[in-house]
């Protein structure tokens, strides 16, 4: 029913987002994947929608990359998945830790987000592989810089992590960086990317 919403952040949390779109303000829940890309706009924002109707509700799901909210459709088209559940996951897991998941059937990465035990996520391999395949998904990998690259940059991540910088935001600046140099030393990886975060 709703596409996108284009307006002013009134409001910003964690779990939702008030965007004033035509004198109205919309009330959105987000995940924490795009809560850190919020963070960076100034005011204005554009979410892709999702419009849940229960019986009892309806709700408005938004998300910064039409990519996330393709893969919270997929998720809630997979049995014992429910909106606050995929919510969840793309908290835990960015789309494209997901995709890698589930690409390569990586049933301890499902397990470690809160609420999935080893049958959801077995369930979760078997109904999404293929429609992440068939949805294009899997070219949406990133080139490795090579193993040593790989390293530094998985050191440099846990070390921005710890210091409380959201794992989306940390994720998106490393590899932004890599691609443009990707000869940094570990040191130098986390100086620039502190200034860029």
């Amino acid at each position: 029913m709703y596409e996108y919403i284009k307006g002013t952040i009134a409001e910003l949390s964690p779990t939702h987002a008030v965007v004033e779109g035509g004198a109205i303000g919309y009330h959105i829940l987000i995940s924490l994947q795009t809560f850190s890309a919020l963070q960076n706009t100034q005011e204005q924002a554009q979410l892709w929608l999702h419009h849940y109707v229960r019986e009892d509700a309806q709700q408005l799901y938004g998300f910064a990359q039409k990519s996330e909210r393709e893969m919270f459709r997929l998720l809630i088209a997979t049995s014992g998945i429910g909106p606050n559940s995929a919510r969840m996951i793309l908290s835990s897991l960015s789309s494209e830790e997901l995709k890698q998941a589930l690409l390569t059937e990586d049933l301890m990465r499902l397990k470690s987000i809160k609420g999935i035990g080893l049958k959801t996520a077995q369930r979760l391999i078997v109904e999404l592989k293929d429609k992440v395949i068939k949805a294009g998904f899997e070219g949406d990998t990133p080139q490795q810089t090579g193993q040593s690259g790989g390293a530094i940059r998985q050191e440099a991540s846990l070390a921005l992590h710890m210091l409380g910088f959201p794992k989306a935001a940390v994720d998106k600046t490393l590899d932004q960086l890599l691609r443009q140099h990707a000869g940094y030393s570990l040191e130098e990886l986390i100086k620039v990317a502190l200034k860029q975060i």
